[in-house]
């Protein structure tokens, strides 16, 4: 009796244990499912890349002034320079200026002590004064002896009378000569500015002794105008040569870039070119001529010079992004056709500017052209269009430093 009930729990127990396990597999099976839902099988996989389209940023090229300018390293120098050097010996009495002052000229800038030349001035006046009277005195006795009977005088004596009257005469041109030189020597103790400019640090001041063998006494510079020059290379003098032969040369805008980077503010002009080139780097020295109010042009100071024209072409224009390099050569863009795809186009360009292109040929204005995403494109490949981001590239109204 025991075996037979032991026999029967053992077999109830293989049923409950199976139910359960199949349980068990059936709801892992469904849970499995859920989570991961069995993927359609893909029958042509080019086929389901060519329907995705491609993001890309785009826009339209747009007629833009190309202004490319040339730019030249210059110097800024001024047209004249005077170091003041005095013209007589003596002491500084007054010194009617501030140094880094602007002077204009004829201003009196040092008086000396000329006690020393009014007393010349006054020596020479009595010498001519002297002089004179012995003219006067010479001139007198010659008439006399020229009108005397010849019966009374010998010939002797009339030759003396004269001889006197011509050395009196020439002493009278000598005190004048001495006068003159006293009184230079006396107009000389006041120190006259010779030119307009801005007078630098004075190397004597009251009380010091100066001398034309001590050296200058200050240097006075004009700042206004200033005078830019800047070196031209051989072929570029021969077509600036040329460009003045049609009348062409005025069409160019000469403007300056100051050291910090701003643009100066006022526009220069041709003043001379120099009459020989260098053997040494075959150029010649160019110099032009700009106003300097506010004095922002120092002398021996460094520009830059930018030269481009008053009125420059208008091309379709594309952000340099746009440009890729074509395999056989030259350069393409992407544009968008109206379907919606994509054509690789060859295009000719000049010089990037400011972040845009100009094209010559190949491209018209209005055309979309594919500015990012360049790399990931294929002819005939479908693209969705997305607004570029904004940045300086492609802003049309951004302001760069100095402006086209």
């Amino acid at each position: 009796m025991t075996n037979g009930n032991n026999d029967g729990k053992s077999a109830v127990g293989s049923v409950i244990g199976t139910i359960v396990l199949a349980v068990v597999c059936i709801v892992g099976g469904w849970i499995a499912r859920e989570l991961f839902p069995e993927a359609k099988p893909v029958e042509n996989p080019m086929a389901a890349m060519a329907g995705m389209a491609q993001t890309v940023a785009v826009t339209n090229a747009q007629m833009r002034a190309y202004n490319h300018p040339e730019t030249f390293v210059a110097h800024a120098e001024p047209v004249q320079e005077v170091d003041l050097l005095p013209q007589v010996d003596g002491y500084i009495l007054e010194m009617k200026f501030k140094e880094g002052d602007t002077v204009k000229a004829g201003d009196l800038l040092y008086v000396l002590d000329d006690e020393r030349y009014r007393a010349v001035v006054n020596q020479r006046k009595a010498d001519l004064e002297a002089a004179e009277a012995e003219a006067r005195r010479a001139k007198r006795y010659y008439e006399r002896m020229q009108n005397a009977d010849a019966r009374g005088i010998t010939q002797l004596e009339r030759d003396n009378a004269e001889a006197q009257n011509d050395s009196a005469a020439a002493a009278v041109l000598q005190a004048k000569a001495n006068l003159v030189v006293a009184e230079y020597d006396l107009k000389k103790a006041k120190v006259i500015a010779p030119i307009s400019g801005q007078i630098g640090k004075s190397s004597a001041h009251v009380g010091d002794y100066v001398a034309p063998s001590k050296g200058a006494l200050a240097r006075i510079v004009q700042i206004d105008p200033m005078r830019v020059s800047f070196p031209m290379t051989d072929r570029a003098y021969i077509a600036w040569r040329e460009a003045q032969k049609r009348g062409e040369a005025e069409a160019m805008r000469l403007r300056l870039k100051l050291a910090d980077g701003s643009e100066y503010s006022e526009r220069g002009s041709w003043d001379f070119d120099d009459n020989e080139m260098s053997a040494s780097t075959a150029t010649i020295q160019m110099r032009l001529s700009f106003p300097n109010p506010d004095r922002l042009l120092i002398p021996n100071s460094y520009v830059t010079l930018l030269a481009d024209l008053q009125n420059p072409p208008k091309y379709p224009s594309v952000p340099q992004s746009a440009i890729f390099d074509l395999p056989g050569g030259g350069v393409g863009v992407w544009v968008v056709k109206d379907d919606g795809t994509v054509e690789s186009r060859a295009v000719k360009t000049r010089d990037a500017y400011l972040g845009w292109c100009p094209m010559i040929e190949g491209l018209q204005e209005g055309e979309r052209v594919v500015i990012s995403g360049v790399a990931k494109l294929q002819p005939g490949m479908k693209v969705a269009e997305v607004a570029p981001t904004p940045n300086e590239d492609i802003t049309p109204d951004f302001k760069p430093t100095v402006e086209d």
